[in-house]
């Protein structure tokens, strides 16, 4: 039986510095989905720029107590998790969000995390 989307997980330590946490903070409160198409996807942009502002929320509320990358994979499965709903095209525009905070966090892979929930992105 499958772990689910952790299995294949390799964690390691995040070092979080100062700077880490002003472009979480900078990521939470700017533009996001700016390239989400549709006639008017504005409805839609912003129910799932909510998800990512929690997300956000929640890394900078526990990265300080919990700087690993399992931690913040586990923080993305419950976005991931909330806008399963959502299009394929959606989707995977919040995935290109998630990796631009791993590029904040310097997570170089989700070890198929992303792919588990997006389907193979």
């Amino acid at each position: 039986m499958s772990a689910g989307p952790f299995e294949f997980v390799r964690d390691a330590p995040l070092f979080i510095v100062p700077r880490t946490l002003e472009q979480l903070r900078a990521f939470r409160a700017g533009p996001k989905l700016a390239d989400l198409p549709g006639a008017n996807p504005s409805a839609e942009r912003d129910r799932l720029a909510l998800e990512l502002e929690r997300l956000a929320d929640r890394l900078l509320s526990g990265i300080e107590a919990h700087p690993t990358k399992v931690w913040v994979l586990s923080q993305f499965g419950k976005t991931l998790e909330a806008v399963q709903e959502e299009d394929t095209e959606a989707r995977e525009h919040v995935g290109s969000e998630l990796e631009r905070l791993m590029a904040i966090l310097g997570i170089d892979s989700a070890d198929g995390v992303l792919a588990y929930y997006l389907g193979g992105m």
